[in-house]
């Protein structure tokens, strides 16, 4: 994992989180910028996908437990799709919401799978 571009993921979602949040309290429906913020946070994580397979090969192998890495991993990936679909649903606020809780969850998740990669004792 390349610490910098996990910080960078951890950047994005909060700030595509926050934004999601406070839209959807404003009242504002999920509209492109919704659906955008969760697209951006999903070609992230699968970017992610990809330094996770060569980090290892290249050297960079994480000192924590791998498989709770993948399961976390796995697991942020899956969010962002299951929240855009939640929006083309249900076209109320609260779905905005939904959106921006689930990139704030994926910004956790990136910081926790960044803390198994680099501090963990083998």
């Amino acid at each position: 994992m390349i610490e910098w571009f996990a910080y960078v993921q951890v950047a994005v979602a909060v700030v595509g989180g926050v934004l999601c949040v406070v839209l959807g309290l404003a009242k504002r429906v999920p509209n492109d910028l919704v659906l955008g913020v969760l697209a951006l946070v999903e070609l992230l994580l699968v970017a992610q996908v990809v330094v996770a397979i060569v980090a290892p090969a290249v050297g960079n192998a994480p000192t924590g437990d791998p498989l709770e890495f993948w399961v976390y991993l796995v697991s942020a990936l899956l969010l962002p799709p299951a929240a855009a679909f939640w929006a083309l649903l249900d076209r109320s606020r609260w779905a905005t919401v939904v959106c921006g809780v689930a990139a704030l969850a994926v910004a956790v998740m990136v910081y926790r799978m960044l803390q198994i990669w680099t501090v963990q004792e083998a």
